[in-house]
């Protein structure tokens, strides 16, 4: 084997990523430019994998890295309505416009770099078209109320995670660090609104990832790390308890068949 095929044991090196969409309702002028063809569409759309940061001069959610060192291409499998449901993008931005009408899941397959020595993997993510509310509860607002509240964003965070990588992999992973998330939000927003109205979630911004973010997640995922532990411990004991009340009736049966 040669040198440049030897895995970097014991070794993890994650990159940061988000996926999700935009959704802007269409102005009155586009869809009267559509109607002849598509009648029932009402918003366009971006659904994108980027990088976690955002660029400090650019009005983006995300996308201030280039991701093509180690993502060959993302796979976006659209409602089978749409013309060719299953989109490749084989270079930055990956990323696919479209117009529509209505919300559905949409799959994303994201293939690495030969280098990698990695297999593809899925994510879904829920098309989100309409504005959040305060309760959660589905509502869609009349058109013109939508397209004031401004455009309606849903992104998850990631961590792409490769363990044991190849030494030519992680060469080029450390040659192209992530940018770091900024301490706190520069935007009067944040990355995820689901708590507020819609009006007031769509002032003054674009979404920001931040580092606080990130540290708040990572809290949670322990906490939840932990309550697993603790919860598989408390049907270990549960087990134990059980085999040792088994062994005393076999014991039992045992010796009244004595």
């Amino acid at each position: 084997m040669s040198a440049e095929r030897v895995r970097v044991r014991g070794l993890n090196i994650h990159r940061p990523i988000i996926y999700g969409n935009i959704a802007t309702v269409l102005t009155p002028k586009a869809r009267e430019a559509l109607a002849a063809t598509l009648p029932d569409h009402t918003h366009t759309w971006t659904v994108a994998v980027r990088g976690a940061a955002s660029a400090s001069d650019q009005d983006t959610v995300g996308g201030a890295d280039d991701l093509s060192h180690f993502i060959k291409r993302v796979t976006f499998k659209l409602h089978d309505t749409y013309p060719i449901p299953s989109r490749n993008v084989d270079k930055p931005p990956f990323e696919i416009t479209e117009t529509g009408w209505g919300e559905f899941e949409i799959q994303i397959r994201i293939t690495f770099v030969p280098d990698a020595g990695e297999k593809p993997i899925t994510l879904y993510h829920h098309l989100k078209l309409h504005p959040w509310t305060a309760t959660g509860d589905p509502e869609i607002p009349p058109l013109d109320v939508a397209i004031k509240a401004g455009p309606v964003h849903s992104w998850q965070y990631d961590e792409l995670v490769f363990s044991d990588p190849f030494q030519t992999f992680l060469a080029t992973l450390t040659t192209h660090p992530p940018t770091p998330l900024v301490r706190s939000r520069r935007k009067p927003v944040p990355f995820h609104v689901s708590n507020l109205p819609a009006l007031e979630a769509s002032k003054g911004g674009t979404p920001e990832f931040t580092a606080q973010m990130e540290k708040e997640e990572a809290e949670r995922l322990e906490e939840a790390r932990k309550t697993v532990v603790a919860e598989e411990e408390r049907w270990r004991m549960k087990l134990v308890e059980k085999e040792k009340e088994l062994e005393q009736l076999q014991k039992l049966v045992a010796e009244k068949a004595q």
